[in-house]
Parts: structure tokens; C-alpha cells; sequence
């Protein structure tokens, strides 16, 4: 199975492919003309043609490419993006929702588009097409700052219909579950991997990123850096993790990253983090959909549980509001187990 979309790369319009990595189909891809790997998208991309958006089954309505002016207004946004350290992430959904909807208005240019036409789209094709309210904000969002950054208008976003805020509850993993998961694997390096994101309450990125010096054994530290809002911090590690961080050295060695792929000096990609937790899910014999973030959910709210300060928790996992963490008191089990319900004394 592949899935494709559209990408803007170094001011091209291109098509990105993401499939298995098996080498009969990454053979078969190069194959075609045009096929190029991206090392900063990690992605495999081809031409944005009409023959291939219809190969690879793109929404009719983006069958146009975006005229040559248009191209430009976006590498600017892009570069802007990129000046101002944007995360890679905003700045690719940023991008993207702006490709999409200046496609909508092929036939008018952005000098002539206005507050009522990102109505018309909000409503005509982000309303009627049933997308997620997440989607929904980041499209205000990026074409928001689009405007104010391009052609220095400021849109109007109060007029646009906006969901209101889903209220979740996070995932979270019973102590016994956690433990199934993090002694399935078989490679120390997969085991460590997972056991960092649960001992720390780390971002999957956050863990990508780390370094052999973020480690502080001699502090019991983990320093932390740039992550989510562009902020450090650090958070403590017992003797247990030094000594499963310590073997898992001795028998890798890597080079730049704590956690390398299968080359040294290149940084272990995100899809093969998620498949080991989605083999150790399988090995555990847990049906539940879990995902890495599933591990972080589950260290907060076992702190919580074992009474740690919710305060303290708020400095471990980076949150700037305590309203974000105080959503882990839904979750916990230590004072909701305590209430007796009235049903037990009739």
C-alpha cells in the first residue's frame, strides 16, 4: 500500500509517496521518471503532473499546479516560515493547507481574494467534506498567517465558523500493560527506545533527538532540547535507566544520535519507532491501538497516581499551562477507585 500527497519541495511542486521500505518496490519507484528521495522530507517524491495524480489517486480538484507567481508567494511563506524556526511539522501543514486552498481559487489571484472567499472554502469544502477540527484550525491558522506574511492582510478570523474544542480524555496503559510492552522486544535498542519514552514522558521527537551528551548520568539527567515550543528542560533518571542506557552503548556505539538507523550517523526515522511499538503491541498480545504517545500519557497519569505533585509533572513533561496537565486527574484511578456508589447500599 502507498499513500500520496501533495508537496512543495525547494519551490517545486511535487508529488510525495510513502510505502513499505521493501527493496522490490523502492526498486520499482525509481523506475519512474522523475522519482527522487528526499533526505530532510524523508520521503520519496515525483513530479506534480496530472498522469501521476491520477496514478496515484489525488482529489480530482487538484488536478491544477499552481501558476508560476503563486510558486513564488509560497517559497516566500516558506522561507518566512524557516526565518521565524517554525517547527518542521507546522511548517509542512502550514504549506500544505495554503497549496490546497490557493488550488481552490486557481482562477483567481491572491490579490483578489478575500475574507468571504476563505468562508466560501471553510464551508463549500472543509465543512461539506466532514474534516477534522483539528484540520479545520490548522487551515485558519496557516492561511491566517499566509495573508499576513504575503501580502500583509489581516484576515478576519473571528467570522469564520470554527469547531469548538473537543474535550478527550488521553490513553492511557495499566502498569502491567506498559511492562508487557517494554520487555516484548528482543533488541536492546528497541527495548531502551520504548522504555525511554515511558521513564521520561518523552515525545516521540524528543527522543529521536537526543544525543549521547544530553545524557547526564553523573546528574541522573536527561537534557532535553528545543523541543515543543522551542524549549528545554530536563528530567531525572534513575540508576535503573543509567544502567539500561549504559548497555545499550556498549553494544551500538552510535555516533551522532543516541538512536541511529541502520547507517551510523543518521538518525532512527519515526515510521521504524512506530512499527517497533506496533510489533511489541503484537508480541505483548494487547489489541489496543496504542501509540508511542500512549507511553508519555501513561507516565503522567502513574505519576499522578503515585502521588507526585501535578506541578512537578507539568516541569517533566514541558507543558506551559497546568490546565493541560490537569487533564490527567480524569484519568487517574487513585481518588475515582475510593467513591462508593450509592448502588452498593441498596
Amino acid at each position: 500500500m502507498y499513500a500520496a500527497r501533495l508537496i512543495i519541495h525547494k519551490t517545486e511542486n511535487r508529488i510525495a509517496v510513502s510505502f513499505d521500505k521493501k527493496a522490490e518496490l523502492i526498486n520499482r519507484f525509481k523506475k519512474l521518471a522523475g522519482a527522487r528521495w528526499s533526505a530532510s522530507l524523508k520521503t520519496w517524491h515525483l513530479p506534480d503532473t496530472k498522469e501521476y495524480r491520477r496514478q496515484f489517486g489525488l482529489s480530482p480538484f487538484e488536478n491544477e499546479i499552481l501558476s508560476e507567481d503563486n510558486i513564488a508567494k509560497v517559497a516566500y511563506f516558506k522561507r518566512w516560515l524557516l526565518g521565524n524556526r517554525y517547527s518542521d511539522n507546522t511548517i509542512k501543514t502550514y504549506l500544505e493547507v495554503v497549496y490546497i486552498f490557493l488550488n481552490y481559487f486557481k482562477d483567481k489571484k491572491v490579490e483578489a481574494i478575500t475574507n468571504d472567499d476563505i468562508i466560501l472554502f471553510n464551508n463549500d469544502y472543509i465543512l461539506k467534506r466532514q474534516l477534522s477540527g483539528s484540520y479545520q484550525n490548522q487551515f485558519v491558522n496557516g492561511v491566517k498567517l499566509f495573508f499576513s506574511t504575503v501580502e500583509n492582510r489581516e484576515m478576519i478570523v473571528s467570522l469564520i465558523q470554527r469547531p469548538r474544542r473537543e474535550h478527550r480524555l488521553p490513553n492511557v496503559l495499566s502498569k502491567e500493560e506498559v511492562k508487557a510492552i517494554l520487555t516484548a522486544p528482543t533488541s536492546i535498542k528497541h527495548r531502551t527506545m520504548l522504555s525511554l519514552i515511558y521513564a521520561c514522558g518523552l515525545r516521540r521527537s524528543e527522543l529521536l533527538n537526543l544525543r549521547a551528551s544530553d545524557i547526564q548520568s553523573d546528574r541522573h539527567l536527561i537534557h532535553v532540547k528545543q523541543s515543543k515550543g522551542k524549549k528545554d528542560r530536563v528530567v531525572p533518571i534513575s540508576d535503573k535507566t543509567i544502567a539500561m542506557l549504559r548497555a545499550y552503548y556498549v553494544a551500538y556505539r552510535p555516533k551522532v544520535w543516541l538512536f541511529e538507523g541502520q547507517k551510523l550517523r543518521e538518525q532512527y526515522s519515526s515510521r521504524s519507532l512506530q512499527l517497533v511499538l506496533k510489533q511489541a503491541l503484537i508480541k505483548a498480545k494487547i489489541k489496543k491501538p496504542a501509540t508511542l504517545h500512549w507511553l508519555r500519557h501513561s507516565y503522567a497519569t502513574h505519576l499522578l497516581e503515585n502521588g507526585t505533585d501535578i506541578r512537578y509533572i507539568q516541569e517533566l513533561l514541558g507543558h506551559n499551562s497546568s490546565r493541560t496537565t490537569e487533564i490527567y486527574t480524569h484519568v487517574s484511578t487513585r481518588d475515582i477507585q475510593k467513591i462508593k456508589s450509592p448502588f452498593d447500599d441498596l
